[in-house]
């Protein structure tokens, strides 16, 4: 994992996640982000690559980005090009993929507890778990750290 920061852009599967999206006509990037999720929360109790994991904490922090309070996405390794409104129904999606990211058998908290930026990785994913599940007025729930 080529991890240089903290962010949910920082790191090279995000960043080629986001490349994806420009490479995307407008109207199918929300269905890539939607792949995303479903890659994560398809997982079962199997094994969650950290790849797959990565890639859906950046399109996590995308969707929050279009919620109420929830932060922009200025890093330049985000989507050069502008994403449409997203979908709300993707909202729930991103809480499940979050939630099984944060879940047993992940190598992305495998890796990032082996460092000692872990806890301020988990507090801003937490953020964006949060931002997005006050937006679709859910409970956001205790997730098990």
């Amino acid at each position: 994992m080529g991890t240089w920061d903290i962010g949910h852009f920082d790191n090279d599967t995000a960043a080629d996640f986001c490349g994806d999206l420009d490479d995307l006509p407008q109207h199918e990037r929300p269905g890539l982000i939607r792949e995303q999720f479903l890659a994560v929360t398809g997982t079962g109790g199997e094994f969650l690559d950290s790849d797959d994991a990565a890639r859906a904490v950046a399109a996590a922090a995308l969707v929050a980005a279009q919620c109420p309070g929830g932060d922009p996405v200025t890093t330049p390794y985000s989507p050069d090009e502008p994403l449409p409104e997203l979908p709300t129904d993707l909202r729930p999606l991103a809480i499940q993929a979050l939630d099984r990211v944060f879940g047993p058998e992940s190598e992305l908290v495998e890796l990032w507890d082996e460092t000692n930026s872990g806890g301020p990785w988990r507090e801003g994913v937490l953020r964006l778990r949060g931002v997005i599940a006050a937006a679709t007025d859910r409970p956001c729930g205790i997730v098990d750290l």
